[in-house]
């Protein structure tokens, strides 16, 4: 065994550590100082990426069980049940602190990453989202400029690395607020389709089988990344580059493809796992970890890219396209000759004990004994003091009749010319959309997006959502509003709501009112979790989301998934025919708390959330999916940010259709409202009557507003040219990203 260290206070520090996690380190070392190698262990196993120690308490209790739930959080991916014996398989993970460094590779490996943990499972990925949050991209200043580039860097990366990978991006989202401008959120999600008998998980057991590595040499890169991300950024962070993985989408390809037919190989894994963060570390201990195992493993049996390397390296690399595979005793050599025809590395490097330790070689001689229960398991759970924001006090009171009044034609041209409400074609148009010919509704179709599953006929909806200006004024309604505004969109495509994943991105938790906001945006999300019947499946959450003392919003996306029992009954978001009637389903209230109209007008993000109905939302969802099954709907689309003048004119847009509309609202800028449980659908006029019935039984406030059709956009007293309307639309996000090149 090497020595113990010198400078234990420096080298704690450089670690994260502190003396008290030091303390409980060689107690559960028997009282023995430990070396560098292990010390870097712990730092990686113990960091906020890996352990979760300041969220774990909070994560405790979100509903994660329901009958199609196959696999819920613990897994690389959540699984649901998806009928015929098919499984969805998917998972949202984020790579903020790496796009911020290095935008092109940070977003890239972000991808390559969450493509690994579906198909870990024995899936094919079949679709990608993201959700991306930019701070302030319209300024003509240094930070202006830098943002520009970090959206095109991001979306570069993420649509090489996608492409490469012939897996098809078909929606996310995308918002902007100056709280982003020090750290840019990249969260990227991942669907795959398995037979629901046919499902891996990351588990090492069995005394006396192989641990094999397969897949890329490990380098240097990414060295100690999960704890470079489990900490703010300062001026000093430029210097992290090095820290920030380098992906190759080839490799992965042939990687993925090495997987799936290994998977057809009975009778030969017994577990297989990703090495993300922490790398060779995590994927070992979290393997083993979960059978109780121990584990001896030869680094220097590692393929290597670089001369040099040390056992530290090795075990706290982040190098990219790796996986880490628990092979039966005896099959090694089948599994050898798979990845060698797929020309990618692959060696036996150790193998399954009963020792419950991971004991680690380094040319004959052990240079880490430590058990592996412990460091899995006795992270630090922090119980963090936790204080209600000061700035409530002055931002909840405020409400729109505060604020002068601004002429409705006026707004509407500010609003609509929003980069959160206009075309992002400019982003999706650099993603293949359309490859594997299943995208039923790709990016820009408005609301969910969807694909068709072949293997059973249905089809499976998505929609990314989180609103961070709900969430900044109200943490707690703003992460439930943001599970129900993703099951929402999925309705309106006429598929069922099943199971959500997760990404919750905050700012620096040793602050106690970032942990408030951490604390009550949880509450939230299990309340509306419960509530809607949409358990988590899987998740991730990214703190230190800070810069200079400066935190981002409270930011917890969500992905929801549904399926549609009809591949060939998906309902539309925009206009379908002229001459068919319009109805505006829920009721308009006046809600401009955390609204665009707000934002837009005053630059404010102030105000209050009302309460939430959920039985209504419920019957929302229940009128929009059973009225498309009987075949009574043309398209839907919810109302939410901009209103029920935004939520037309993206359908105007995009269908090139004008409206005429007049709704009976008790104040003219409540065109602008963002009232909840609201939808407007298009029904032919044959069926508006049995459509209004329905939503009637359902205790649902209809109100038929208008008819599709004409040259215009004329909402009560706003109107504008459908070309003038699509000429925003479509041009204003180009022109404001490229305008320094």
């Amino acid at each position: 065994m090497s020595k113990p260290l010198e400078n234990i206070e420096e080298v704690l520090k450089s670690h994260k550590l502190s003396l008290a996690d030091y303390d409980h380190i060689k107690e559960i070392l028997d009282g023995r100082e430990p070396n560098l190698v292990e010390i870097g262990i712990f730092s990686a196993m113990w960091s906020e990426h890996c352990s979760y120690k300041s969220s774990k308490k909070y994560l405790n209790g979100f509903p994660t069980k329901a009958p199609w739930v196959i696999q819920g959080p613990g897994e690389n991916a959540g699984v649901i049940d998806i009928g015929d014996g098919m499984a969805a398989v998917f998972k949202m993970e984020s790579h903020n602190h790496p796009s911020f460094i290095e935008p092109f590779q940070g977003a890239a490996t972000g991808v390559g990453g969450i493509l690994r943990d579906v198909f870990t499972m024995g899936a094919r990925p079949v679709a990608n989202l993201n959700a991306l949050r930019f701070g302030d991209v319209q300024a003509n200043s240094d930070i202006g400029r830098y943002q520009r580039h970090l959206v095109r860097g991001v979306v570069d990366g993420i649509g090489s690395y996608g492409n490469c990978m012939g897996v098809p991006t078909i929606g996310g989202e995308m918002s902007f607020d100056e709280s982003y401008n020090g750290n840019i959120l990249v969260n990227a999600f991942s669907l795959g389709l398995v037979k629901s008998d046919e499902i891996f998980l990351g588990i090492a057991e069995g005394i006396g089988n192989s641990v094999m590595y397969v897949g890329s040499k490990t380098g240097r890169d990414g060295l100690g990344g999960a704890v470079m991300s489990s900490d703010s950024f300062t001026e000093e962070s430029k210097s992290l580059r090095p820290t920030v993985q380098v992906g190759d989408p080839f490799t992965e390809k042939l990687l993925l493809e090495a997987c799936l037919e290994l998977f057809k190989t009975k009778g030969v894994v017994v577990g297989i796992q990703d090495m993300g963060a922490a790398g060779l570390t995590s994927s070992a201990f979290e393997m083993a970890g979960k059978s109780g195992s121990g584990m001896i493993m030869n680094l220097d049996q590692v393929p290597a890219r670089e001369e040099g390397m040390t056992p530290y390296d090795f075990m706290l690399s982040e190098s990219q396209e790796r996986m880490l595979i628990c092979a039966k005793k005896g099959k090694e050599q089948e599994i050898i000759d798979i990845f060698e025809k797929w020309d990618l590395d692959v060696a036996v490097i150790g193998e399954v004990t009963d020792s419950g330790n991971m004991e680690l070689f380094w040319h004959g001689d052990k240079v880490c004994d430590m058990p592996i229960a412990p460091v899995s398991e006795e992270a630090p759970i922090l119980d963090r003091p936790i204080s209600r924001p000061e700035y409530l006090d002055k931002i909840n009171t405020k409400r729109v009749e505060d604020y002068p009044a601004v002429d409705d034609q006026e707004a509407y041209k500010k609003l609509l010319s929003s980069l959160e409400v206009v075309d992002k074609s400019w982003v999706y148009n650099q993603y293949d959309s359309m490859v594997q010919t299943n995208t039923a509704q790709g990016p820009g179709s408005l609301d969910a997006s969807t694909i068709r599953v072949k293997e059973n006929g249905k089809a499976l909806a998505m929609s990314s959502d989180c609103n961070p200006r709900y969430c900044y004024i109200d943490p707690f309604k703003g992460a439930a509003l943001a599970v129900i505004e993703s099951g929402r969109n999925v309705a309106m495509s006429g598929a069922q709501p099943l199971a959500i994943t997760d990404c919750l991105n905050f700012g620096n938790p040793e602050n106690p009112e970032v942990m408030w906001q951490f604390a009550k945006a949880c509450e939230g999300i299990k309340e509306a979790c419960a509530e809607l019947d949409t358990p988590v499946v899987s998740g991730n959450v990214s703190l230190y989301n800070e810069t200079n003392g400066v935190s981002v919003f409270p930011t917890p996306a969500i992905a929801m998934v549904g399926v549609n029992d009809d591949e060939d009954n998906v309902l539309s978001s925009t206009f379908q025919e002229e001459g068919n009637a319009l109805l505006l389903i829920g009721t308009t209230t006046g809600e401009f708390g955390g609204s665009l109209y707000l934002k837009e007008l005053f630059n404010e993000t102030v105000g209050s959330l009302n309460d939430i109905d959920y039985t209504m939302e419920l019957r929302l969802w229940q009128l929009v999916i059973d009225a498309n099954k009987e075949g009574l709907l043309k398209s839907a689309k919810d109302i939410n940010v901009g209103g029920i003048a935004m939520a037309l004119s993206k359908m105007s847009a995009l269908s090139n259709m004008g409206v005429m509309v007049e709704v009976a609202l008790d104040k003219s800028n409540y065109i602008f409202d963002e009232s909840q449980g609201r939808a407007v659908v298009e029904v032919a006029k044959s069926n508006v009557q049995d459509v209004a019935k329905m939503a009637m039984d359902l205790g649902l406030s209809v109100e038929q507003v208008g008819t599709i059709g004409g040259d215009k956009v004329k909402i009560n007293s706003i109107e504008m040219s459908v070309d003038s309307l699509r000429e925003t639309y479509f041009s204003k996000f180009a022109e404001t990203i490229e305008q320094d090149l």
